[in-house]
């Protein structure tokens, strides 16, 4: 299953209050490494960016309302998730966002259970320490200049960064695989034979390594 690194921007904090989300952005994994799919849109709200949210992201209400509404991106959207893992920090926020959003569209809310959320993951494996996006890319020392306001794609490219180091994977899994080395597999056995192309040398290469120490190898180098 693929991986989908995912984001979002609001008008505010809670649903409860009505806000609404501005932004969506995602990114695709497959075996951690980033693919060229993407999905990114801009949203009308419908609603007022509060003061507190233009300070994080900079969205005014001007530039927002040129953007489509999330009922014209929704089915796009759901589509670029569909059968995949999401990796979101802080999971909660971002998902009661989406969905209201579905909801109010009266569509299915997004399956929790292929969710992983690497706030918590950060929080387990460094507890009592800072675990917001900007203190992880710290810690790792992931560059996050680019992040002067909190943008849905950025922020994205960061997660998938800090998430391949949570999981203490250094760097992306790439399958090298081929024809040419199936011979070096290990066996499914018990036994976990190991399994190589033995290479015997013929007798003139054999006569020629006899000269070679006997006539090249006279002084102790030890």
């Amino acid at each position: 299953m693929k991986d989908v690194v995912l984001d979002t921007e609001t008008t505010g904090l809670s649903v409860q209050d009505g806000h609404r989300v501005v932004e969506i952005g995602c990114i695709e994994l497959e075996n951690l490494v980033p693919t060229k799919n993407q999905f990114h849109c801009y949203l009308n709200p419908e609603r007022k960016v509060s003061e507190k949210a233009l300070k994080i992201h900079g969205y005014t209400d001007e530039f927002l309302l040129k953007q489509k509404k999330f009922s014209e991106v929704v089915d796009d959207f759901l589509n670029f998730i569909e059968n995949k893992n999401l990796i979101i920090h802080n999971a909660e926020f971002d998902l009661s966002h989406l969905n209201n959003e579905l909801a109010l569209l009266g569509k299915n809310k997004i399956n929790e259970k292929n969710v992983i959320d690497t706030l918590a993951l950060a929080r387990d494996k460094f507890p009592g320490s800072p675990t917001s996006l900007d203190a992880l890319c710290k810690r790792y020392r992931i560059d996050n200049s680019k992040r002067t306001k909190h943008t849905a794609l950025v922020d994205c490219d960061l997660l998938s960064k800090v998430y391949i180091n949570l999981l203490d994977q250094k760097e992306p899994k790439l399958n090298f695989q081929t024809q040419e080395n199936i011979d070096l597999n290990i066996s499914s056995n018990k036994d976990k034979v190991y399994h190589k192309k033995i290479i015997t040398p013929s007798p003139e290469e054999l006569k020629l390594h006899k000269e070679y120490l006997k006539n090249k190898m006279k002084k102790n180098f030890f």
